[in-house]
């Protein structure tokens, strides 16, 4: 069944992460993605750990489904090539530093003039306008940057990032809406655009309530753990074996909870009878619910906790999630031939569209792999192709 990008043609320039990532969402959804890469090393990534019969798990988990072209964009006849491919595509994704396309020739005021339609999509730390365009940046540097790490852990004292890369994925997922946006409204303008994204604003747009507490209160939100700011108790809970997580949002499922673990009376306590007085009391509470319930078992818990239609669910490891029937259930870990590094196992696409759906349809490639095939179909010769090999630019 055909994917709903079916017949878009991607000119992929990105690499490591958050434009890999947007790309890889593309190729899901059955655009053709053409990754071009630097002859000899390619994709950052493809250097990162681990790897398997020596190509990196890390790499393949995020290129999957993409035809690999190695260009080297310095030499003339590389941006000849690249020039060339961008006249049949429809979108052009790349992560460099603002500044860098201008000085290969290939930024998007030069490539709209030989593609009106394309859709150049930019996707940087910082964005390309503004005080910080310039600047290098990486997820962790975002992370900090953006607030989330000021609002992230069990203190103050400890500043914690979250534990992937959220900043980088976040500009894949925006740079991805872009595109699409960008794509619908070109069926009705005829004409394409360039879609900025930066991941600092990736990062401030998901602040959420963080930044509505402050802009109400004037007070900067700090680190409090497991526990949410506006609802209790929503929090991990001690068990005999280790925690869960417990998520009351309303009275009515406090009260629930109150009557499973036998402590009906916490809620009439005065302090404990509303949502904003058990956020209040919350330092009072969390013990109190920690040394109820680490008499008993998580799975003790969490089966008496379903029954009353409580929110309640395990932390899982890794290794338990990948095994979670509803997460195979959904097609969420998919299993892949690769060429050289043998049956691979990656995430599924969380897009479940009914007519035309997303699908992982095949490995992340070889570097390089596809170089004859896509020079041959913009017209270039076995010859010429033998040329461009000789030379280095692919």
């Amino acid at each position: 069944m055909a994917g709903p990008l079916t017949g878009i043609k991607v000119v992929d320039l990105t690499r490591v992460l958050a434009g890999p990532f947007c790309t890889m969402t593309l190729a899901d959804l059955g655009a053709e993605v053409i990754k071009v890469e630097k002859p000899g090393s390619g994709d950052d990534s493809r250097a990162f750990g681990p790897h398997q019969h020596g190509e990196s798990a890390y790499f393949m988990s995020i290129n999957r489904g993409k035809k690999s072209l190695t260009l080297d964009l310095k030499s003339e006849k590389g941006r000849e090539i690249l020039l060339k491919l961008v006249t049949q595509a429809d979108v052009l994704v790349e992560n460099f530093k603002p500044g860098v396309m201008k000085k290969l020739g290939l930024d998007y005021e030069t490539l709209s003039k030989i593609n009106p339609r394309l859709i150049y999509c930019a996707s940087s730390g910082f964005g390309q306008t503004g005080p910080y365009s310039s600047r290098p940046a990486y997820d962790l540097i975002i992370q900090g940057m953006g607030g989330l790490m000021s609002i992230t852990g069990p203190d103050a004292s400890l500043p914690t990032k979250v534990g992937s890369s959220i900043a980088d994925i976040f500009a894949g997922v925006f740079s991805a809406i872009g595109i699409l946006s960008a794509l619908h409204a070109r069926n009705s303008s005829g004409r394409g655009q360039m879609v900025d994204v930066a991941m600092l604003d990736c990062m401030v747009s998901i602040l959420e309530n963080a930044v509505a507490r402050y802009t109400v209160s004037g007070i900067d939100p700090v680190p409090i753990g497991n526990r949410h700011p506006s609802i209790a108790p929503f929090a991990s809970i001690k068990t005999s074996d280790g925690y869960i997580n417990i998520a009351c949002g309303n009275d009515s499922l406090w009260r629930k909870l109150c009557e499973i673990i036998g402590k009906p009376e916490l809620a009439e306590e005065q302090r404990f009878l509303s949502n904003h007085s058990r956020c209040e009391h919350m330092p009072d509470l969390l013990p109190i619910l920690n040394e109820t319930m680490c008499r008993q078992s998580s799975t003790y818990w969490l089966e008496l906790l379903e029954a009353g239609h409580v929110p309640a669910g395990p932390i899982n490891s890794i290794s338990q999630v990948l095994s979670d029937p509803q997460v195979l259930a959904r097609n969420m870990l998919v299993e892949l031939a690769h060429p050289v590094a043998g049956m691979i196992k990656v995430p599924g696409s969380p897009l479940k569209l009914s007519e035309t759906p997303a699908e992982v349809k095949m490995p992340a490639p070889v570097l390089g792999q596809h170089n004859d095939e896509i020079l041959q179909m913009l017209g270039y010769t076995n010859e010429q192709i033998s040329e461009f090999k000789a030379i280095q630019a692919i």
